[in-house]
């Protein structure tokens, strides 16, 4: 095999291409979070469906990829990175092509359930070969390139499901993920190696699987319920937040005893990894709480089509894709940790003048500030996962990649469900563009929150740690 790095300053060719390849199928799991969003109402009159009905081939969609992720590293281990990736982008293709010939909501609703299943593990399991393939050492600059889809599709997803329902049917929201995926499917099948990944796995820890999976999915379905409009107290959100909750923290107690837990909690003993999970966390919740608002704010205070919001959200993308270029390198160099702080703070400081912006703000300054803060996007959530992963040896990554991405899954929902509650409650009680205002103010708090947790594991990573964590018994890889 070639070498990782071709020297200090930058990538080889091998991990460029291997991050092409794990970019051009992440595109399409991550910008299927959003780009349905704006077909709902299509979907209903199209399908001759109530909307709380139809609301679930975005719900759905959410739980399988809820339920998925916590195998991703088990599944990496006992199979292959290679196998997984390509079965997950195959499963999320069919999934796509099943959607798209729906004939019902019902169907349509199954559909984005198998779609969600590919699309759960099709990042975590790239992700874990890009860091395996990179090694600890250039995991800025790595993550930095796989950042840009993650942070770019859910702001494009607005604008792309927007323009295809202005100019084909929607069926072809789902259509378009089917040639994508036929050629990260050739690619992959050439240019990934078939021994990354692989691990002594052990037997499937299906005690863990039994807890952990429906746990997520009940916490991210209760906060999807709060979103909704059913509010916390309601038992349609209060339950299964509960349930879930319970079953989640019976996983982290069996998986502190078990041999090999399907996610390994004893990661979390590095400072440096548990600081850096909960800022992910928080970044996640400060970044998809604001891009529910946005696309609404413009919308519903602005009178915008779905087309001309994600038009006026394109500067937030731009400055996102300015910033993650420098701060990889700058990670390399300063830490993920101090990277992260200055993103946070960017985010949050650019957040506060769209809490006061109301309906008459110029369109060029919402530009200006969007932009400003794309450069705090780019600067965040990327920085802190790398920050994780540089203190893991390469046996750890494939089960830390499923923890990082459950959290951030978990931490964007937590976020669209707060926001989505403010809003609302603060719409009810007065104008809607002063409960936009609001809502925009507790997004700066949450991301000025992150800085909080982004300036301690600065701090943690001044103190010398080891590059990985100790593993849990003498049975691990």
């Amino acid at each position: 095999m070639t070498e990782r790095r071709t020297s200090s300053g930058g990538l080889d060719r091998r991990t460029l291409v291997v991050a092409g390849v794990v970019i051009l199928g992440s595109l399409m799991s991550i910008l299927d979070t959003t780009i349905v969003n704006v077909a709902l109402e299509a979907l209903a009159r199209d399908l001759d469906a109530p909307l709380h009905t139809i609301q679930w081939v975005s719900t759905g969609y959410l739980l399988s990829l809820a339920m998925v992720i916590p195998l991703a590293g088990w599944m990496s281990e006992r199979f292959g990175s290679k196998r997984v990736w390509l079965g997950s982008v195959a499963a999320f293709a069919i999934g796509s092509m099943l959607c798209g010939r729906a004939s019902s909501a019902g169907m349509l609703i199954g559909f984005r359930a198998l779609q969600g299943v590919g699309g759960g593990l099709i990042m975590p399991v790239g992700m874990s070969v890009l860091a395996q393939t990179a090694g600890p050492a250039r995991m800025g600059r790595v993550m930095s390139v796989v950042g840009a889809p993650m942070l770019m599709g859910p702001v494009l997803g607005p604008l792309i499901g927007g323009l295809i329902l202005e100019t084909v049917s929607w069926r072809w929201i789902f259509y378009v993920n089917v040639p994508i995926a036929v050629v990260a499917l050739v690619l992959g099948a050439r240019l990934l190696d078939g021994d990354t990944g692989r691990a002594d796995a052990g037997r499937l820890d299906w005690a863990g699987l039994a807890l952990l999976s429906p746990g997520l999915a009940a916490v991210v379905f209760g906060l999807s319920q709060i979103e909704t409009g059913g509010g916390i107290s309601r038992p349609s959100a209060a339950v299964p937040l509960v349930g879930g909750a319970v079953l989640v923290g019976l996983f982290v107690r069996h998986a502190a005893r078990a041999d090999r837990p399907l996610i390994d909690v004893q990661l979390f003993r590095s400072p440096v990894f548990a600081l850096a999970a909960s800022t992910t966390t928080l970044v996640g919740a400060a970044t998809f709480g604001a891009l529910l608002l946005l696309p609404l704010y413009f919308q519903e205070a602005r009178g915008a089509t779905p087309l001309t919001a994600g038009l006026l959200m394109v500067p937030q993308g731009i400055g996102a894709a300015v910033a993650i270029p420098l701060a990889g390198r700058l990670v390399d160099r300063i830490g993920g940790g101090r990277v992260a702080v200055v993103g946070c703070a960017v985010m949050a400081l650019a957040t506060v003048p769209l809490a006061a912006a109301g309906t008459g703000a110029p369109i060029p300054w919402l530009h200006a500030v969007l932009f400003v803060r794309g450069l705090g996007l780019g600067a965040s959530m990327m920085p802190t996962m790398a920050a994780a992963f540089a203190v893991l040896d390469a046996a750890q990554i494939p089960r830390a990649t499923a923890a990082l991405n459950a959290l951030q899954r978990i931490g964007g929902s937590v976020g669209t469900a707060l926001l989505a509650v403010v809003l609302e409650q603060q719409a009810r009680d007065g104008a809607l563009a002063a409960a936009f205002g609001r809502a925009f103010a507790w997004a700066a708090a949450l991301a000025a929150l992150a800085g909080v947790s982004a300036a301690a594991l600065a701090f943690a990573q001044r103190s010398p740690e080891p590059r990985h964590v100790p593993e849990p018994s003498p049975s691990a890889p």
